[in-house]
């Protein structure tokens, strides 16, 4: 799914008017009757309803929807804000439409003073003031309204976009001046800001609803953001014949713990094993033989030359695949081996956690970086990787693509909506995934994931694709099988084939 800025809006909008023969007026009104079902749906005509119009098209939404809420049966109180006497065409039609309704009862027209409505806590507010066309942060009355409305007990549910909210970046916004909504309604498409940490509070659940726009048009526009979608997993997905051996489906070389952290390099190697690559081989330190020999028996153990870290790179020419970091340490032993690990490495790289956090104490090794490497930093580790922290999410993506384009690689930026930034400008979010997932070493096996999907053939922006959707997915089944609060990251790993399945059976 496309993730359209808001002058690609426009854009769309005016397309389907043009080439569907459709008037303006008409497809609000299209709109605003998938709006109302939807609220319908949600409250029933016990509900008061309070509807803030603002005077463009935002505010043309709402009051339709407010006419057809009062159809059907519903209280409804209106305030139409029309403080610079200019709405725009769909407005002024919707508020004729409004004005002499014989089931709208309380109708206002704010041009000067203001007497807020009480807004109780049975009270359905339907935030209608701004959408996705406002650029700039509210100030004056406006501002002082969205205080109002957050300061009170009532539920709110906004018309597209939280009003307040920018469609885009948000880095200089006033956030007190963001309407919180309960419930958002968005037309179409996701807005980039709801796919920001940091802009949840404001957006609350998000439902998007498929207003038929033109299908067309969304095809041939260029777009530089996308959320992953199931059937473009399943499209990627590979086929595993009947005659193959193991020798046939890749080798994976995961470099991986230290003393203490054997965890990590068994939580890795389970997970590379489990999508389906042929062989694993695991590089750990001495120490951690028995451990990693007894917990994964099916993995090939090589031993580093030192008891408690990593000091020695490994031979990459047998591998398909290499996956750096998990549990590593950051001993200067092992930074330097690390390096030179990368450095020597002929074959795709997943670099991840420690090897990271060794990368962001020595930023000038980041030249030495081989083109198409993948690094996978939650944001923390992306912060110190770039060397200084980003004031909100949007800044971090914005430097997540940046450094993805001047790597020529992939950096994949953990999250929720994890985020894989590609060396040509495109972006996909991933669309899996839950907070019972925010558990130790789920990064491991995430890694693992990816770095064996590279050895088993996947290209590097397919495995990562379907590495993070495959993780997030074996992540959802985990949650409905136990809940999320006991969720661990050995649950992610035993729910991949599973996940598997799942994704197979479409393909």
């Amino acid at each position: 799914m496309k993730i359209l800025t808001s002058a690609q809006i426009q854009e769309l909008d005016d397309y389907t008017i043009a080439h569907e023969s459709i008037k303006s007026i008409d497809l609000m009104e299209r709109a605003a009757q998938a709006l109302s079902r939807t609220i319908m749906n949600s409250w029933t005509t016990t509900s008061p309803m309070v509807v803030f119009a603002g005077p463009g098209n935002n505010g043309g939404d709402a009051l339709a929807i407010a006419r057809i809420l009062a159809e059907n049966g519903y209280s409804i109180d209106v305030y139409l804000f029309n403080i610079s006497n200019k709405l725009s065409e769909n407005c002024t039609i919707n508020r004729d439409r409004l004005k002499n309704h014989p089931k709208i009862t309380k109708f206002t027209e704010v041009t000067l003073n203001f007497e807020p409505p009480t807004l109780e806590a049975n009270t359905v507010v339907i935030d209608g003031l701004f959408g996705a066309g406002l650029n700039k942060p509210l100030t004056g009355g406006f501002a002082s309204l969205v205080k109002y409305i957050n300061q009170s007990p009532c539920k709110v549910v906004s018309i597209d976009m939280p009003s307040g909210l920018l469609t885009e970046n948000n880095a200089f916004n006033v956030r007190t001046n963001i309407v919180k909504a309960d419930v958002t309604l968005t037309l179409q498409h996701k807005k980039l800001s709801m796919m920001m940490a940091d802009m949840q509070p404001y957006i609350g659940q998000v439902k998007v609803l498929d207003i038929q726009l033109s299908e067309a048009f969304t095809q041939q526009i260029d777009a530089k953001y996308n959320i992953v979608e199931e059937h473009e997993v399943v499209e990627k997905l590979l086929t595993r014949s009947e005659f193959v051996h193991k020798g046939d489906m890749g080798h994976a070389l995961l470099v991986a713990g230290s003393y203490g952290m054997a965890g990590a390099a068994t939580l890795a190697t389970q997970a590379c094993l489990r999508v389906g690559v042929g062989k694993v081989t695991t590089h750990i330190p001495k120490h951690l033989l028995n451990i990693l020999q007894i917990s994964v028996p099916e993995a090939i153990v090589s031993v580093d030359p030192e008891k408690e870290h990593f000091t020695e790179p490994v031979d990459t020419d047998p591998f398909d695949a290499l996956g750096i970091g998990s549990g590593l340490g950051q001993h200067e032993n092992s930074a330097i081996a690390m390096i030179a690990q990368v450095r020597r490495a002929q074959c795709p790289i997943v670099v991840d956690a420690d090897a990271l956090n060794m990368l962001g104490t020595h930023r000038a090794w980041m030249q030495q970086l081989p083109k198409n490497i993948i690094l996978t930093p939650h944001p923390k580790e992306f912060d110190r990787l770039v060397g200084n922290t980003s004031a909100d999410s949007y800044e971090r993506l914005t430097k997540a693509c940046e450094l993805a384009e001047r790597l020529h690689g992939f950096v994949l930026l953990k999250g929720h909506y994890t985020a894989l930034c590609q060396p040509n400008g495109k972006v996909f979010f991933n669309s899996t995934g839950n907070g019972g997932m925010a558990t130790a070493g789920c990064g491991d096996v995430l890694t693992g994931i990816i770095t064996g999907l590279l050895a088993r053939g996947y290209r590097h922006a397919d495995a990562c694709i379907i590495g993070m959707y495959l993780h997030g997915l074996a992540g959802d089944l985990a949650a409905q099988e136990m809940g999320k609060e006991s969720m661990i990251a050995g649950d992610i790993i035993r729910w991949i084939p599973q996940a598997f399945k799942k994704l197979q059976a479409l393909h």
